[in-house]
Order: structure tokens, then C-alpha cells, then sequence
């Protein structure tokens, strides 16, 4: 099987030290083993992307000197995939719609025992499990009944991971995926498919035989196997590398104007000098 990974930012803002490290390494592990190295802009939530980001995006891969293949996958095409995903998982009633707006979660979450923070944010209480997808309106969210799915699923999948310090089978608990996790939405009202649907079904799409990203996200990474297992996709194996901080130990954000790449360009640094910075 060729090796094949990818870089996919959002084209919401100018790349930062923090995006050049990880396309870095994602096109070292490419060639290092003859492999491919693709790109694919995540521009589903077209309200904050900008075409002049996603120009940018490309102007500075280029001139660091990553190449990829070609086409360049974007995700404002595939809403039709994401759709057959959604109404797959809906066939297997592992859906329901919900209307609670944030501030309902917020008093649902006031109460004791409640509040864990899960990778999407405050686990989701499950006001609204139960209700048929008879009852959806292009107002409500549309979330995964985790139980449900991991009932079907027989436990947790499983994934192998290949990132520095965490090689190895990971098998999370079907209490940290209950409770710690919760019901994941799989379609945001405003946009019609969420970061969860979309990342798995590309993934599938490209033939990623491992998704190289930062150590923040590993705590997405059983929500994807649960989805992948649950819509018959390949497993890819994971590697979640180190994150690039400021002084004050924080990873960087698109917010780090100072740090963004365009910024290093234009104060006259080399391609090279720019990779000594995030240390390779």
C-alpha cells in the first residue's frame, strides 16, 4: 500500500509557525517513504473562510518549498458525500435532531456532576436524545447517540498511533467515549455537516493511510474511528506530533499575526531558517 498523508487547514486566517511545522512533517514522512502528500483546503464553514487565505495558504507551502499533489481537495465541494454520510448513520437511528441553542446547554450544564469539557467543548447533557429525525428542521443540529453507536460497534475502536512518545495501540474506554465525549454533533445547523463527518469521509475519499496532525487533537481521534467503523471506512493510523508554543507555553493560534508565516517572508528569513525556528 503507498503511503499517502495530508495537510488540510482552514482558510480562515494567514498560516503560523505552528501550521508550517506540521505540513513540515506531514511532507517529510511523504517522502521519506515514497509516498504522496496531499492538500486539502477544510472550507466548510464558508461564513470565515476567505479566498485571499486560501491564496495565501498556497503561496506560502509554495515557498517553503512543499509541493503537493494536484487536485487540491475542497471541502465546500463534497457537501453531496457529506449528505450520504448523515443519511447513512440516520438509517442506522444513531441520529437525532437538537434544537438547544447554547445557552440551554450552558443551564444544563450548571446543574452538579455535569460540565466535563469533551474535545468539542462542554459534553453535551442529552436534553434532546430520543427525538425521531421526523422532527428535524433546518434549525437543529443533528448529533451522534454515542451509546446507541457503540452498542452496534460491540465496544470502542481501537487506533494506531506512530506520533514521538505515544507509539503504540490506543483502546479508549466506552466510559471515556460516554462520558468524556458524549453526543457528538454531526451536522451544525449553519453549515449542514461538522469538522467530525467531513475529516473521516475525505479522509476515506484520498486514501490517507495516516493523518499526521498536532497533539491537540488526539482527543478527536476515537470520535473518527467510531465513525469510521460505524460507515464501513478505512483505518488510517495516527500520528499526532508535537505542538509549537509561544513563551508563555501556549500553541500558537491563527490570532499569532506575529508569528504567521507571511510575517517571516516579508522580514527577509529563509524557507530554511524558518524550519530551524520549529526545529527541524
Amino acid at each position: 500500500m503507498t503511503y499517502t498523508t495530508r495537510f488540510a487547514p482552514s482558510p480562515t486566517g494567514l498560516l503560523h509557525l505552528g501550521h508550517a511545522y506540521s505540513a513540515l512533517v506531514a511532507a517529510g514522512r511523504a517522502e521519506a517513504r515514497d509516498g504522496s502528500f496531499l492538500l486539502r483546503i477544510e472550507d466548510i464553514d464558508t461564513a470565515r473562510c476567505k479566498p485571499e487565505f486560501e491564496a495565501a495558504i498556497l503561496a506560502d507551502l509554495s515557498w517553503l518549498g512543499i509541493s503537493w499533489q494536484e487536485p487540491v481537495l475542497r471541502q465546500s465541494d463534497r457537501r453531496p458525500a457529506y449528505d450520504a454520510a448523515l443519511d447513512r448513520l440516520a438509517e442506522m437511528g444513531l441520529c437525532y435532531p437538537c434544537r438547544c441553542s447554547r445557552s440551554d446547554i450552558r443551564a444544563a450544564l450548571s446543574a452538579p456532576q455535569e460540565g466535563v469539557a469533551g474535545p468539542d467543548g462542554p459534553v453535551y447533557p442529552g436534553t434532546c436524545r430520543g427525538r425521531p429525525m421526523s422532527e428535524a428542521t433546518p434549525r437543529d443540529a443533528i448529533r451522534l447517540d454515542m451509546g446507541r453507536a457503540l452498542d452496534l460497534l460491540n465496544g470502542v475502536p481501537g487506533f494506531e498511533e506512530t506520533g514521538p512518545g505515544l507509539a503504540g495501540h490506543h483502546q479508549p474506554a466506552r466510559a471515556e467515549m460516554i462520558l468524556g465525549i458524549g453526543d457528538i454533533v454531526l451536522a451544525r445547523r449553519d453549515i449542514g455537516t461538522s469538522y467530525h463527518v467531513a475529516v473521516v469521509v475525505d479522509d476515506a475519499a484520498q486514501g490517507i493511510t495516516e493523518v499526521v496532525r498536532g497533539q491537540d487533537l488526539i482527543s478527536a481521534t476515537p470520535i473518527h474511528r467510531v465513525l469510521q467503523a460505524l460507515l464501513g471506512l478505512p483505518e488510517p493510523a495516527y500520528h499526532h506530533h508535537r505542538l509549537i508554543r509561544d513563551e508563555a507555553g501556549r500553541r500558537l493560534a491563527k490570532r499569532d499575526d506575529a508569528r504567521a508565516i507571511r510575517h517571516y517572508r516579508d522580514s527577509g528569513l529563509s524557507p530554511d531558517q524558518v524550519r530551524a525556528l520549529v526545529g527541524l
